[in-house]
């Protein structure tokens, strides 16, 4: 029996939630994605500096989202079978040099290569640091996964922010400051790493967690949960996209339409971002107490209307609604993960890899359709169609219950 097997199993009945563990792993998960937001934060910089068209802007953040996307599932597939859990400060090193890589690169090309790094680290951080999440859980995954996540959303969150105190008065070279921010996160992840070995160690002792791991491992895929996974993964594209379309374009968006400054239309993106960090924390316990797909639904369904009305409505109500929006919209980020997690259980990398990697990173080919529509089109008419995506939330009503999902485990 591999590491792996005994690795992604839930702890038995009882068993503790490790707090301090998911308060860490959290953490840095923000210092992860804070890194990430440097890139989108810097867009409005580099616009200038650089001289770039909104396709170009698009290319760097599909650059960024598409070598976290394509290889997370990878990097999940492969420490499903053999854990690394050195990988996460390695992941988080190489993102430290592509912060320092982007702070002085020179032309479009060399800013390019460097969120590449970026990327890269994000892909090897993302799987471990959700399976270190599910084996803290305890009994508790719904919690532990919107712990783990929040720290996530809330270092995207900080874009705004970045632009507004750190890269609009120090401009490009102002990004090698979170080179330190990376060097903390890899100081922590190490701990993490340490307590990660010992706990595949404890789990190895445990015979009948074994056997319990190798017959679900070994359980195929029936058509229904193929069915299933493709429709949850459809669903994470489509509120990616709209994600997407709002941290790269929406700063424009109020710069054309309200005579907004760079720093003005941060606040607004902010107010969405983090509250959409609040949703996700609190959509963990609502999944556990009122089921997971109820949760999906209504955080697609409820937040559609508000989406819809964001581009018409004049600046004080946009602010509400972006904030009230981002609420609802992300209260289903950590929910859909763990919903996939127990679809095909046995599989907490993959499918962490599949969930927040590989869907919600294909958002990156939303950031270029949308940068091409607002060059084709205006930046006004491609907000109000972003703003349609959440409707495709509808197709939640055709995924299994949560009842379901317990039969087909049992």
């Amino acid at each position: 029996m591999s590491n792996a097997t005994a690795a992604v199993q839930p702890l038995p009945k009882g068993s503790g939630t490790a707090y301090r563990i998911l308060i860490i792993i959290g953490l840095c998960h923000l210092f992860n994605d804070s890194l990430q937001a440097i890139i989108p934060a810097m867009f409005p910089i580099l616009e200038k500096s650089m001289g770039l068209s909104f396709t170009q802007l698009g290319i760097i953040a599909f650059a960024l989202n598409m070598v976290s996307s394509v290889l997370q599932p990878v990097v999940g597939m492969f420490t499903d079978k053999k854990p690394m859990p050195f990988a996460l400060p390695i992941g988080l090193a190489s993102s430290m040099f592509g912060v320092l890589g982007i702070a002085f690169a020179p032309n479009f090309e060399l800013v390019v290569v460097s969120v590449l790094f970026i990327g890269l680290g994000s892909a090897v951080f993302h799987p471990e640091g959700s399976r270190v999440a599910f084996m803290a859980a305890g009994t508790r995954r719904g919690l532990a996964q919107s712990i783990y996540q929040v720290g996530g959303n809330s270092g995207q969150a900080m874009a705004p922010l970045i632009t507004a105190l750190v890269l609009v008065p120090l401009g490009q070279r102002g990004a090698a400051w979170f080179s330190v921010v990376a060097a903390a996160a890899v100081c922590f992840l190490t701990y993490i790493a340490f307590w990660y070995t010992r706990k595949l160690r404890v789990d190895r002792s445990s015979v009948n967690q074994k056997k319990k791991a190798s017959a679900a491992s070994q359980k195929g895929i029936s058509k229904s949960v193929w069915f299933a996974l493709i429709l949850i993964l459809f669903l994470i594209f489509a509120r990616s996209w709209y994600v997407s379309g709002m941290t790269n374009y929406y700063t424009f968006f109020t710069i054309e339409t309200y005579s907004f400054t760079i720093k003005q239309s941060q606040i607004f993106l902010f107010a969405f971002l983090i509250a959409g960090a609040i949703g996700t924390f609190f959509g963990g316990p609502l999944a556990d107490r009122f089921g997971k797909k109820t949760v999906i639904f209504l955080s697609m369904a409820a937040s559609a209307p508000l989406t819809i009305l964001i581009p018409f409505v004049p600046p004080a109500a946009a602010f509400c609604l972006l904030a009230l929006s981002g609420i609802i919209l992300m209260s289903s980020f950590s929910v859909a993960v763990v919903y996939a997690q127990e679809l095909v259980p046995g599989k907490i990398g993959t499918m962490a890899g599949l969930t927040v990697g590989l869907a919600f990173g294909m958002g990156a080919i939303g950031s270029i359709v949308i940068g091409y529509l607002a060059d084709l089109i205006g930046i006004s008419n491609t907000m109000i169609f972003t703003g349609l995506l959440p409707l495709l939330g509808i197709l939640t009503l055709l995924l299994p219950s949560d009842k379901k999902l317990e039969e087909w485990n049992s």
